[in-house]
């Protein structure tokens, strides 16, 4: 069990989700019939209310995860069915039936591009999970007999470089088993360590398409092109040293006692399958940037790639760790099925996507969005509005956050665009529950990384965070054109 008090966090959620609420009563128009191909406003009609009330509760749930036992996925699709539901009902009672239809077909594109293109970046890590990729990663670093402020730096500058290919929730949970490996004798250190492998991997996210699903995103709506992104490199790198920096000076002194795990060599064709995908996603890129073509379909032909690679290794048969050929029967490598690993997805996650894009796209569709785009961004101004974003991640998880984001669609530069990504990204290091990482790795590392244990550092790492927007303005403010 999770070791943070779940009732204050549901308090504290419940009283600004409330507060967001009131907000909207107050300031939405009264209810206004449109056209046939013009969405009604329902911001101020029953429908609405009702619509936000149940979104409410249903991320009231997805945070109470850990303390109910009920997967994240099942409330908010259950939100997105009714919250449609409710949509359909009230136009076919005013005689508006297409553009329901039609709305519902955009939003549910939105989010099959995005399925596609994360299930088989999925099933890629899970093919290179059984390949003992990562196994053999985790065994040199504890084999290498690091000292306590060594593994510090080292998993930290690793879960900052592996998160723009490999995403920062995988790289997170990767970087965390070698941290438990060594620190078993040393709750002070594992704690220390998992807060500074969370912020790494989401400030290595931040600056790559690849690296969470916030840039990929942005990336797919064709907001900016592929390489601009990396302009955000050097704040999300300061992002990560300045709390590391400080940090360091309180990792526990001295070396852990030398560990051997247990043998967990490379089997063959691990290596092939990173080539693989590395060069899966030069495909989607040059799809996307060179043919003008959504990625998604550059991973789908990426996912034929490892699929004829697992036709190979079951019709050659080769022994693991070796090229000899094998009598049938006696080589792993003729158990190794594409779909297995796709089997093995993180289908909670899918489907979570799916609730949040199909709620979130529901609640736009009344008004919500349109309303909350012209008070935030028309009247603090796009860099304020940007900054909060960040903030606002930190508590909510930033997938909603961008998703609405994109779908109010505000009239941004390029440099905005960046800092909202770079905000969206980092905040959610500034909690624990402010981002997968995080909330991945306090149940891996269960009673000693918390929440509160997190939140102590939480001023430091706030530190890195307006930091790292400082060198963003500094280095990018040529973009605000």
């Amino acid at each position: 069990m999770i070791n943070f008090s779940t009732h204050s966090l549901a308090f504290t959620y419940i009283m600004k989700s409330l507060a967001v609420f009131i907000i909207s009563l107050c300031l939405t128009p009264s209810f206004a019939f449109a056209s046939d191909t013009a969405p009604l406003d329902l911001t101020n009609h029953w429908s609405g209310y009702v619509a936000i009330i149940i979104f409410i509760v249903a991320y009231i749930t997805v945070i109470l995860e850990e303390k109910i036992h009920m997967r994240k996925s099942k409330p908010v699709m259950l939100s997105a069915g009714i919250i449609w539901g409710i949509i359909a009902w009230v136009y076919k009672s005013n005689g508006f039936e297409t553009t329901v239809e039609d709305a519902i077909r955009h939003n549910f594109l939105e989010y099959v591009e995005l399925f596609f293109f994360l299930l088989v970046a999925m099933t890629y890590i899970n093919a290179m999970v059984e390949r003992g990729v990562f196994a053999a990663l985790r065994n040199k670093l504890v084999e290498k007999g690091f000292s306590y402020r060594q593994l510090f730096w080292v998993t930290g500058c690793l879960a900052f470089i592996i998160s723009p290919i490999a995403d920062n929730l995988t790289t997170a949970l990767i970087m965390c088993t070698v941290v438990l490996a060594v620190g078993d004798n040393k709750p002070e250190f594992v704690s220390i360590a998992c807060i500074n492998i969370v912020v790494a991997a989401n400030a290595g996210g931040a600056f790559s398409p690849f690296g969470d699903i916030t840039t990929l995103m942005v990336w797919q709506k064709g907001i900016m092109p592929f390489f601009d992104f990396f302009y955000l490199f050097l704040p999300s790198l300061i992002n990560y040293l300045l709390p590391a920096f400080i940090m360091q000076f309180w990792v526990t002194k001295g070396r852990p006692e030398q560990q051997f795990s247990e043998a967990s060599p490379l089997q063959y064709g691990g290596i092939h399958i990173v080539i693989l995908f590395l060069i899966t996603i030069v495909t989607a890129i040059c799809f996307h940037s060179i043919l003008h073509i959504p990625p998604v379909f550059g991973m789908m032909t990426g996912m034929a790639f490892l699929k004829f690679f697992g036709f190979y290794l079951r019709m050659n048969k080769y022994v693991p760790f070796t090229n000899v050929m094998a009598p049938p029967g006696s080589a792993n490598n003729e158990r190794f099925d594409v779909f297995d690993k796709v089997a093995k997805a993180e289908w909670d996650t899918l489907f979570f996507f799916y609730g949040v894009i199909m709620s979130v796209g529901g609640l736009a569709f009344m008004g919500y969005l349109s309303l909350a785009s012209g008070y935030i961004y028309d009247d603090l101004g796009p860099t304020t509005a940007n900054i909060l974003v960040g903030f606002i991640s930190a508590i909510v998880d930033n997938i909603p956050v961008m998703f609405a984001v994109l779908t109010m669609q505000p009239d941004m530069t390029e440099f905005q665009w960046l800092l909202v990504t770079l905000t969206a990204g980092v905040g959610g290091s500034l909690l624990s529950v402010g981002s997968a990482a995080g909330v991945a790795l306090m149940g891996q590392a269960s009673g000693q990384y918390t929440f509160f244990g997190h939140l102590k550092w939480s001023p430091v790492i706030a530190l890195g965070y307006v930091a790292s927007i400082l060198c963003h303005f500094f280095i990018n403010g040529h973009l605000d054109i």
